[in-house]
This record gives C-alpha cells, structure tokens and sequence, in this order.
C-alpha cells in the first residue's frame, strides 16, 4: 500500500460523486449464467468502480450459483481482497494463505501472494514482507501470466517504497508500464511512480510526475488510484504553507472518497483537514476533524496519521489554555511519534535483514560450488600422487595457519590503535580529527540522497573556574558527566565529539533545523539541571550552543563548522545558557521559537 513518509500520505482526490453513482446506475443486476465471466468482470471493476465490484460480491454470494472448484478459489480471492481493502488485514492474511496453500492454481497463489506482501507490511510484519518479497522478484523471470506479472510488480514497487528505496521502487513501476496487460492503463505505473517520488521527497504540487498520474487515472476512470493522487497534491499543498488550496482540493474529492470508502484515504483526508483548519486559524473545525480522524482507529493503531491528528488536538487545546487536555493530547502525540519513528526504523532495518539473507544464500550456493570444484581437483590429484598431496595439503594448512594467526595478531594491533587514535582518551568518544572525518563523508553520502543534517557545537559556560575552583580532577568528571548526558539524548546514528578542551561537535543525520534545535535544547536543559556532585560540593554548569543546518549552510563540513561557531559565539555573547542557529539570511534563531516551528511541520 502506498505510504505516508512509507509514507504514503493518501491526499485527496478527484472524481465526482455523480460519476460513481452514474456508474452504479450503468450496472443492472442481471442474472450469473457464466461464473467464470462473472468474476473476471467483477474484478477489473476493483478501483475503476469499487462500490460497484462489492455489489457484485454480494450478487454471487446471494445467488450461489454453480462453480467449479477453481471458480470458488477464485471468488475466495477477491473476498480477501475486499476484506484487505477495508482494512481487516489479520482476516485477509488467513484468506490468503488458504488461497495460496490449498488452491492448486499457479496463477492465482501468485497473485494472492503479490496481495499477501502489502498486507503483511500493513501488519507492520516487515521481515516476513521483504523475505516475501525477495521470492516474488526471484519468481519473477517465471511468471508468464501477464496480469499476475502485473500485480507482483504493483506490489514490489510499493513494497521497495515503502522500504525507503525510491530508485529501486521507481524502476518496478517503468516495469510495469513496458508490460501492460490487456485492459490495463498507464494509471497505476504512473501513480506509484509519483507515490514514490513523492515519499522521497523528490515532488512538488507543479512537478509534471504527479500531473500526468492524475489525467491519466481520472481519464481511466480509477477513482480510488486517483483519490490517492489528489491526497498526494493536497499533502504537498500544506507542505508548501496553501492551507487554502488543500481545503479546497479536499472538498472537490470528498464525496468520491466517501463513497469508494478507503480506510487509508477517510483517515488521511481527516487528518489534511484538520491540518489545514489549524494553519487557516479555524481551530472548531481543526478538533473536529483531528477526533474524527482519530476515532477512525483503535487506541493500539501507530501511524503518522493519528500522530498528526493528536498533535493537531495539542495545538488547538494549548491556544484555548486547557493545559489538562493539552498535556494529555501532547502526550499521546508523544507516544505515536515514537512508534511512528520506531516503525521506519523496523522497515529499514527489515529490509537490510532480507538484502543479508539474499547475500548470505548467494555466498552458501557460491561456496558450495566452489567447494565441490576443489573436491573434484583434489580426487584428480590423489589419482596422480597420493603422497606427494598430502604433504602440499599438509605445508599449506600449516601455512595457512601461520597467515591467519599473523593476521589476527596484526588486525587485533590495528584495532587497538584505530580505537586509540579515533578516540578521545578521556571521554571515550570521537576525537576531533576522527569527528571531522565521519562527518564530512556522512554529509557526502547524505547530500546524493538529498536527506538534512544538523551540526550542534557547544561548550561549558565558565569552564575555566571550575578547574581554578575545584581543580582539573573535577574539571574531567563534568567533562565526563556532560558527555554521557548527551549520549543519552542523541541516536546511534549521530556522530559525537569532542573538538578540543571543554568544546564539542553533534552531527544529527536525517534531522531537520527545526528537529536539530528541539535536541539541542534538550541537551541544554538537560545538562542545567543535572549537576554533578563531587568532594561534597555540588557543581552546577550550563552549555552554550551554536547550531548550523544543511538546509541554510549546504553540505559543506567547512561552512557548517563555520556557522556553527558563529552561532556559538553569538550565543555566549548573549548571555550563554541557550541554544541559537544562524538562518540563511545570517541573523539569528533562538531556541524559545523552534518549538513553535516544530509544531507546525510538515
């Protein structure tokens, strides 16, 4: 399914409600005489006229006229389907399954298999997904049924987005477009195609991409694909600050939305609305809107949605001084962030598990053949001359022996020293030439994929008095004790180090300005309000900040420095104990406006 950042942001749609219901009129009930048809036409009728596909559904269930076995494998299929479609993912998985074990019929297991990987990603079951998924394009080269062939693409393409795998996603759905089966229209490559640029943060609301997708899924009569691509534009409307646009958008597609009714498109619909509200100063209808999202799901539900309808709820409270209601919404808000963020860390982290194993059966078969290559040389050679290869085998084994254990020794010293030489002896985290090195080489990776980055310097306000006052003993302990605080706030990913004295660097990688001063600020105060007791005395200290982001310095590690240290010096200048970022117009950004900022993101 497409993402919303997997991240399919279903933003609004347009396809009239009179359309539907003229399509609806257009198809009498008449009576089933070939049930093999009958399905097939039921099934080309599942985005291109959904309401119109679960009346037929009904029609053969209510008439239970006579089918083969294979007829009712495949009236099973769609019923899963269906049951995925309104969002019964747990009821559509068994469905599949026994399709997939029990049908006999090649052609439909693959099929039900393509259906099976989104609903497993809707699960959230994401090393099962990507194994799965490894099959399907492994099976590929097999499939010759070019309808199958056509759904295990869709399906790959908006597994592989959902991955974070843009290219690799876009390249499924070019696939697609060179094997079109009959009957089928440009509607679906194309949209998953803008899906996927538009989760990579590649697409704009005039980007030509996302256009194209439209015209062509309203002109194929598609409403639900292009309900997607309407939600896609909407969503871009509010990241582009055009509240006014989205509403607007948002009113023309929501009576195909209701009557298609998609879960993931009644949600993100809700949730685009109560974004806008809140940007157009409409908090009544802002609530409104972010709790009927929010009454869509179950208390359980993660998603980026319930987080944005939460956080939407926090705003609005906040501004009416309810702070009971604020700190319980803010709160919610927090935890679905967390498993919102948790759960893009577990897709990635699936699929790099799945890529592993690919690689690591690939190396077992090479290694396999590689070993029975040498078994056939060595009974060659036995033939030959038995004694003169035992004792070759014999010298190269000791041989061996020797070379490993050399380079064990020297890997173990290499080791040592790398660890000594990339270190700071004291703290034990990144020395300064070590920093700047893993710093400079993450902005390279980080600008070919066009991601944000924050660098965070800081040092100790008065540092000095506290060595003349208490000594350099107790100077290194809160040299120490700052440095496992910030440990504590940052993520594995983030690189830490220290540039020199009481002076430090934090590169944050996939973080926004805005997201940057949020953790700096929290390093601030966190390190306010934990002194450090020693000699019965207790130390109190604070930390001056100086931030720099991608998205004003570029990725030049010489002008984040730079700026950085700017903002550094500016901030001591001004009192020290807070954190400030230079703009891009070089004034600066204290970190009293930043949570303002964050809260109307995205």
């Amino acid at each position: 399914m497409p993402r919303l950042q997997s991240r399919f942001r279903p933003w609004p749609t347009l396809l009239g409600l009179a359309g539907c219901v003229l399509l609806q009129l257009g198809h009498a009930a008449t009576a089933i005489t070939d049930p093999a048809a009958f399905l097939r036409q039921t099934e080309s009728l599942r985005l291109k006229d959904h309401p119109q596909f679960v009346q037929r559904l009904e029609q053969i269930h209510h008439e239970a006229p006579r089918v083969t076995p294979a007829e009712q494998w495949y009236l099973r299929y769609l019923d899963a389907w269906e049951t995925m479609f309104q969002g019964d993912y747990s009821k559509s998985e068994a469905q599949l399954h026994e399709v997939i074990d029990h049908s006999g019929d090649v052609i439909l297991a693959a099929k039900a298999s393509a259906l099976l990987l989104s609903n497993l990603a809707a699960n959230r079951r994401y090393e099962e997904a990507f194994a799965l998924a490894n099959r399907l394009t492994t099976n590929l080269p097999e499939i010759k049924d070019p309808q199958t062939r056509f759904s295990v693409l869709i399906n790959l393409s908006q597994m592989l987005d959902l991955a974070g795998q843009t290219d690799l996603a876009i390249n499924y759905a070019r696939m697609m477009e060179n094997a079109m089966p009959p009957g089928e229209t440009l509607c679906r490559p194309l949209s998953l195609a803008a899906a996927a640029l538009s989760n990579g943060k590649r697409l704009s609301s005039t980007s030509p991409e996302l256009q194209r997708a439209i015209d062509t899924c309203v002109a194929a009569r598609q409403p639900v694909i292009a309900n997607a691509m309407w939600l896609v534009l909407s969503g871009l409307y509010l990241d582009e600050a055009e509240p006014a646009k989205a509403i607007a958008l948002l009113d023309r597609i929501g009576p195909s939305i209701e009557i298609n009714h998609y879960y993931p498109h009644l949600l993100s619909s809700q949730v685009q609305r109560a974004q806008a509200y809140l940007r157009l100063g409409n908090d009544n209808d802002a609530r409104k809107a972010a709790l009927a999202a929010v009454a869509m799901g179950s208390a359980d539900d993660i998603s980026e949605w319930r987080k944005d309808a939460f956080e939407v709820l926090y705003l609005v409270e906040k501004k009416r001084g309810n702070t009971t209601a604020e700190l319980s919404y803010y709160e919610r808000y927090v935890a679905q962030d967390k498993g919102y963020l948790n759960d893009i860390s577990a897709r990635a982290l699936a699929y790099e598990v799945a890529q592993q194993h690919m690689l690591a059966q690939k190396l077992e078969t090479e290694r396999l053949g590689k070993q029975n290559n040498i078994l056939r040389l060595q009974q060659a050679l036995d033939t030959k001359a038995v004694e003169t290869s035992r004792l070759y085998i014999v010298l190269l084994v000791l041989v061996l022996i020797s070379i490993v254990f050399w380079l064990f020794r020297l890997k173990r010293s290499q080791l040592r020293f790398k660890k000594l030489s990339c270190h700071d002896g004291l703290t034990g985290i990144s020395n300064h030439q070590h920093f700047i090195s893993e710093a400079d080489r993450a902005l390279r990776l980080l600008e070919r994929k066009y991601g944000t980055a924050c660098l965070i310097s800081f040092d100790l306000d008065h540092f000095k008095q506290v060595n003349d006052t208490h000594g350099h003993a107790m100077g290194d302990a809160v040299l120490r004790h700052s440095v496992a605080i910030c440990q504590q706030k940052l993520r594995p990913t983030d690189l830490f180090g220290r540039l020199g004295g009481e002076e430090f660097g934090i590169m944050l990688l996939d973080c926004s300005r805005e997201q940057g001063m949020a953790i700096a600020d929290r390093i601030r105060m966190a390190i306010e309000a934990t002194p450090v007791d020693g000699d019965g005395c207790v130390i109190s200290f604070s930390v001056s900040v100086g931030l720099a982001s991608t998205d004003t310095s570029g990725y030049g590690l010489q002008r984040l420095c730079r700026d950085a240290d700017a903002a550094l010096y500016r901030a001591k200048r001004t009192g020290r104990n807070r954190v400030i970022a230079d703009n891009e117009n070089d004034s600066l950004v204290d970190s009293n406006e930043v949570n303002l900022r964050l809260l109307h993101k995205r």
